[in-house]
């Protein structure tokens, strides 16, 4: 099983979509979050967390990593304390010692030494996707994938775990930007193929949306 944790940012206000509840919106059949999740559990990833409100229907999607949702304090206060708080869900417990530092106790596993940053509206973004950031980012803080345009997807990113939590702890600004681009990612383009759709578009706008849901219509069946 790949040694990667998830953590999935799903509290967002959702203003450009007039506050719907984005990660609950539907494309192809599933929720944009249910997708997202899907990505991580079929990469293999051995723990998924959502920062967001509670989905009994995730919870029990019954993939083979378990999802837990947990919210950043307080509610709707940004990504940066989002993914705050999503990496302390992911922290050893019971005085195991950081990613890289010796263990302090027996009890649990050792934390994920890589975690997967991810949006919650990424409808085409697949187990594949995440393997290669993963392999790309080997040798390096981070790999985060690149659109069509070459710009940083920052809610799609694979990086070294012990690297983003002493950034987290030590950056005092608000935007995901600030904090992630001193680690020097690996920028990875990964081009859809013929009729597949990509896999940094995400719903931010009914448009998006609009595009997403006539792009999933379109295919012949799921792109793993």
């Amino acid at each position: 099983m790949i040694p990667l944790g998830i953590i999935i940012l799903a509290g967002g206000r959702a203003r450009r979509l007039g506050g719907a509840d984005k990660p609950g919106l539907v494309v192809g059949g599933q929720t944009l979050l249910a997708a997202v999740v899907a990505a991580g559990t079929e990469a293999g990833a051995r723990r998924v967390v959502v920062v967001g409100p509670g989905r009994p229907e995730i919870a029990d999607h019954g993939g083979t990593a378990p999802v837990r949702f947990v919210r950043e304090e307080p509610p709707g206060s940004g990504p940066v304390p989002a993914l705050r708080r999503g990496l302390a869900e992911l922290a050893p417990r019971r005085g195991l010692a950081e990613v890289d530092g010796p263990a302090q106790g027996p009890a649990e596993p050792r934390a994920e030494p890589w975690v997967a940053v991810l949006a919650a509206d990424l409808p085409f973004l697949r187990a594949g996707h995440l393997r290669a950031l993963l392999a790309a980012a080997a040798g390096h803080d981070g790999a985060v994938l690149a659109d069509d345009g070459g710009r940083a997807q920052w809610l799609a990113g694979c990086w070294r775990t012990g690297a983003l939590r002493r950034a987290a702890a030590g950056y005092r600004g608000s935007s995901l930007h600030g904090l992630l681009a001193p680690l020097r990612p690996v920028s990875v383009s990964l081009p859809p193929g013929p009729g597949e759709p990509p896999p940094w578009l995400d719903c931010d706008t009914e448009q998006d949306l609009r595009r997403a849901r006539e792009m999933a219509a379109g295919l012949a069946g799921p792109a793993r």
